[in-house]
């Protein structure tokens, strides 16, 4: 990833047919704010000490946020190509038919592998089936997204060349104008979380710290991305509050998570609750012709609240969209930062050493998921 990218970074509810109306005519206006927001977007955000945050003007006052519950399936490595595309032009499909929905979805969230899927692979394989961002999938990916003036956002394995041999998982926002507004890395893997036998072996941002704040600045380790219908912080990291806590005291209002093989609801829940902010989680669905149980940790996909109410959720494990209005202007003009009294407990933040140290796959990038588990397991430094 370029420096110059780097810095963008970034069932149906009935509910969702409220204001439907106020969408018709958007799209031109949402490309045309989306664009000249890109500048200020670039900017880095910091931390205001009264309360308040970076933002750029509402393009509206009101919008569609749609969360699209699809299936996962990996490519076959031995017709790469071909079923990369059906995986696709699958995803595609769905974002039509979501602009045949009531109250088209201004923005169309996706999971974390619509176009790989996931699979038992090692590095070089999942290296040869990661997506180039951008490429031929992004590019259209855009045109769907400028063809119905929406922000499309979805989960990929990716490749960038400033990272040679680095297997990535980067979640990516495209624009109603059909431009990528932001690449966001996955912040952490949970080392230890499959018992010590694999290990993922995917480059987050921890695993590289000190030479992904050399490369992008510190403010690309939480990006939240301003735009015209809201500050969005997208995430594929579970059970790690304090993480949302950073992105909200930066200003996030909408927080985008993508799950795949399941996760607990109460942490979604709670990241609304515990922030005031509008938080969305968007799993994968049944998925025939999986080569795991095909409703493994499918559903649950749902939208909640800035009291940690539940605005819209999947009713069923199969492919769906859940849909909800997000009306952003009211709640812009009564929020403010998640309140909190550091104070009380930041010498125990600062004490506290973490099992395993930053930067382990700065130097060395295991090679499949064993390798993984033997190469961090003389590394823990909890007894």
């Amino acid at each position: 990833m370029s420096k110059k990218s780097a810095e963008s970074l970034v069932g149906f509810s009935r509910r969702g047919v409220l204001g439907a109306a106020a969408g018709v005519g958007l799209a031109a206006t949402l490309a045309q704010q989306t664009a000249a927001a890109s500048e200020q977007e670039k900017s880095p955000m910091t931390v205001r000490g009264d309360g308040t945050y970076d933002t750029v003007p509402l393009a509206k006052d009101a919008f569609m946020l749609g969360v699209a519950q699809s299936r996962v399936l990996p490519v076959d490595l031995k017709n790469l190509k071909q079923s990369r595309k059906a995986n696709l032009d699958h995803m595609l499909g769905l974002i039509d038919a979501s602009a045949r929905a009531f109250g088209q979805p201004d923005l169309l969230f996706f999971h974390e592998f619509p176009i790989t899927g996931w699979d038992m692979w090692n590095r070089s394989e999942v290296l040869r089936l990661a997506i180039d961002i951008p490429g031929d999938e992004t590019e259209a990916i855009g045109r769907k997204a400028k063809e119905y003036g929406m922000y499309v956002v979805f989960g990929s394995y990716a490749r960038d060349p400033d990272w040679p041999g680095h297997a990535l998982s980067i979640t990516t926002m495209i624009g109603p104008d059909g431009k990528i507004l932001a690449r966001d890395w996955k912040a952490r893997n949970v080392k230890g979380l499959f018992g010590g036998g694999v290990e993922l072996f995917t480059t987050t941002i921890y695993d590289v710290l000190d030479r992904y704040i050399e490369m992008y600045g510190m403010d690309a380790v939480v990006p939240v991305v301003r735009t015209p219908i809201g500050n969005i912080f997208t995430s594929s990291t579970q059970r790690e509050p304090e993480l949302f806590r950073a992105a909200s005291l930066k200003g996030a209002e909408v927080i985008l998570r993508t799950a795949s093989g399941g996760f607990a609801p109460v942490d979604m829940q709670a990241t609304a609750l515990y922030n005031g902010v509008y938080t969305a989680v968007c799993n994968n669905a049944v998925s025939p012709g999986s080569p795991f149980f095909e409703d493994t940790g499918a559903g649950g996909s749902a939208i909640y609240g800035p009291q940690g109410e539940t605005l819209g959720e999947a009713k069923g494990q199969n492919e769906t969209l859940v849909m909800t209005r997000i009306p952003i202007a009211q709640f812009r003009q009564r929020h403010q930062q998640p309140t909190l009294h550091k104070e009380l407990y930041m010498t125990e933040y600062e004490q506290y050493v973490p099992p395993y140290a930053p930067n382990l796959f700065q130097d060395y990038q295991p090679t499949d998921l064993k390798d993984a588990a033997a190469f961090v397991r003389g590394k823990r430094r909890w007894k």
